[in-house]
């Protein structure tokens, strides 16, 4: 892989469309290796825009404004780190030659949509899921679960993140206000949801996995320690590496996360999220990009997911070594304004073996990531009440 000079007429080009918190990492992972780096995204001043050698807010579903923009940049490599894209625009660009996709095209048609991915795990890779069914009216969704899904269950958005438009219900009088949630909560194509019926799991987790080149070029598979963590209303809130596990069902995790991505192909990092009980293991989804429980990684790995997905993207080895037990906790807006900033930054970091990451977000709700916490330990249990101790600490206002 050659890699030219950034702002010069051999530079290395990458696009990113979307430029959060996640993204903002990624671009500064890639510059480190000599990128040159445009992010992309609905509103300005996002985290990525402000570290990126150029920056665009347009609106990714416009097949044309995405067109133009491509045709402007002429980047080698588009990296999708959001759902609300126009796929059918990306698939375009890559069969004309134009630039190639991360880590593919199917990938990111399929997993931005849960009911492409999710029929792909259960229905031809045959992998264990919870039980589940698509809905495009309030009816269809209770004729669902009255036909077997039952209560509790979780309806989603098939197009979401970050838990928007998810809810879990218990009895019949919650589908309508369920329905309406998730029909207004999902990203492109409103009006479809995935209702997946509650099943019995010790703990869930996040095993990043990478799709990279070996020494001798060949397509490898790698895989981190797995990540546990907290979801509240399907976000999360916590993160810790390395979740202990039995030898059996952390075999049955890579298994599973190898038949998920080898279909889906390409380079890159994958974040596969899987429900445990003792050695069974279900599908639960995957994102063909870093996982927000995988901010972990920054302290717990020798590189994090985000060095990781920047070197297998541009066909670089890779080293997926833990170095220490790690944690990460969510800074929350706590507020509604345009104007927030933070106290007890120096009382955080002040928490042995901690670390914070403030995003940038020109907006803060109170429930919006505005940061995340993160901490080292002698092991997981030291390393969570580090990370969690830091969070509180900072305090988000007004001014």
């Amino acid at each position: 892989m050659q890699i030219g000079t950034p702002l010069s007429p051999n530079a290395t080009r990458v696009m990113l469309l979307g430029s959060g918190e996640l993204g903002k990492e990624v671009i500064i992972a890639l510059q480190r290796l000599g990128v040159e780096v445009i992010a992309v995204d609905r509103y300005k001043n996002a985290p990525g825009h402000q570290v990126a050698h150029r920056a665009y807010v347009i609106d990714m579903t416009d097949d044309k404004a995405l067109r133009d923009l491509i045709a402007q940049e002429k980047p080698h490599l588009i990296v999708p780190e959001i759902e609300a894209l126009n796929t059918q625009t990306l698939a375009d660009i890559e069969s004309a030659g134009i630039a190639t996709v991360i880590p593919t095209v199917k990938a990111v048609q399929l997993t931005m949509n849960r009911e492409g991915i999710r029929r792909l795990a259960a229905e031809t890779l045959n992998l264990p899921t919870s039980p589940y069914a698509f809905a495009k009216s309030e009816s269809e969704l209770q004729a669902a679960i009255d036909a077997g899904i039952g209560y509790p269950c979780f309806i989603k958005p098939t197009m979401s993140s970050s838990g928007k438009g998810q809810s879990r219900i218990t009895q019949i009088s919650e589908v309508k206000t369920a329905w309406d949630y998730a029909a207004t909560g999902g990203r492109v194509n409103q009006g479809v949801v995935i209702v997946e019926g509650q099943i019995d799991f010790d703990y869930e987790i996040t095993l990043l996995t990478v799709r990279a080149k070996n020494a001798q070029g060949e397509i490898t598979t790698y895989f981190c320690e797995p990540i546990g963590h907290v979801q509240e209303k399907g976000d999360y809130v916590e993160s810790w590496q390395p979740q202990p596990m039995a030898t059996k069902a952390l075999e049955e995790s890579k298994r599973i996360a190898k038949a998920v991505t080898d279909s889906l192909g390409g380079l890159g990092l994958f974040g596969v999220e899987l429900f445990i009980k003792g050695d069974q293991v279900w599908f639960s989804e995957v994102s063909p990009r870093p996982h927000d429980t995988g901010m972990v990684t920054m302290a717990s790995q020798r590189f994090s997911e985000f060095d990781l997905h920047a070197r297998a993207i541009l066909g670089l080895p890779v080293d997926v070594s833990l170095t220490d037990a790690g944690a990460s906790a969510v800074i929350y807006g706590g507020h509604e304004t345009k104007n927030l900033a933070f106290d007890g930054v120096e009382a955080a970091l002040a928490v042995p073996n901690s670390d914070i990451r403030l995003f940038g977000k020109p907006e803060s709700f109170v429930k919006r990531r505005m940061g995340v916490a993160l901490a080292t330990g002698k092991d997981v249990t030291e390393a969570r009440a580090r990370a969690k101790l830091a969070a509180s600490l900072v305090k988000p206002k007004v001014v």
